[in-house]
């Protein structure tokens, strides 16, 4: 195993920026123990403010089963005739084919059926935890948080993000919260890798797949 070494001086650091509330002005009280801001006893110490960290507990187990059937089916049928008109009906002869009846001058008839079925089975379940950032306090309290987390085993590379906007009445005594709570969640699990690579389709496939009409 490598030897311990100082982070900030191997190639490629670069400090971390995040968005971080304003520097407060450290008050000493007089016959006073504790400063003013300080991470004492009383202070709650769920996230409140930019910057602080907030615990993400995302335990998704949705199911969902839909079967649908619709069958459709209609026939029409039209006739018209014009046996006696006064006598005139023998005159049709004479404006139209002498094949034509009086009694039948119009028919037609029509038929058209539809079948439709579909079925959806899906069952997800995802167990995570992440932490996040508050990133924004709203006007309203209301704090938004940002989280990402990456974990590379070998050469495969797993990335975990979570955004959304959280009550701080919703954030836990052990300052955590369900994702469940969470209004605008966009909560995204995936990876890249050789994993990854191998079971996606070769670049010509997809090429393929999209210009082929059939």
């Amino acid at each position: 195993m490598g030897s311990i070494t100082d982070p900030t001086r191997q190639a490629g650091y670069e400090p971390v920026s995040m968005p971080m509330p304003a520097p407060e002005t450290v008050v000493y009280q007089p016959n006073s123990l504790w400063r003013s801001g300080g991470r004492s006893f009383f202070r709650d110490q769920r996230a409140a403010r930019v910057g602080d960290i907030l615990t993400v507990m995302i335990d998704i187990a949705d199911s969902a089963k839909v079967d649908n059937t619709t069958k459709r089916s209609r026939a029409n049928a039209e006739g018209a005739g014009l046996d006696n008109f006064l006598g005139f009906e023998s005159s049709l002869s004479k404006v139209l084919p002498n094949a034509v009846d009086p009694g039948n001058l119009v028919k037609a008839d029509s038929s058209s059926s539809n079948e439709g079925s579909g079925s959806v089975d899906r069952q997800e379940k995802v167990e995570l935890t992440v932490a996040a950032v508050v990133t924004q306090v709203m006007p309203n309290g209301n704090l938004v948080i940002d989280g990402h987390q990456e974990v590379r085993v070998n050469n495969e590379l797993r990335e975990l993000s979570v955004d959304g906007i959280v009550r701080p009445e919703d954030i836990s005594n052990t300052n955590t919260i369900k994702h469940t709570q969470i209004a605008e969640a966009r909560i995204s699990y995936g990876g890249r890798g050789q994993i990854s690579d191998v079971q996606q389709p070769r670049y010509g496939q997809q090429l393929f797949d999209i210009i082929m009409p059939f």
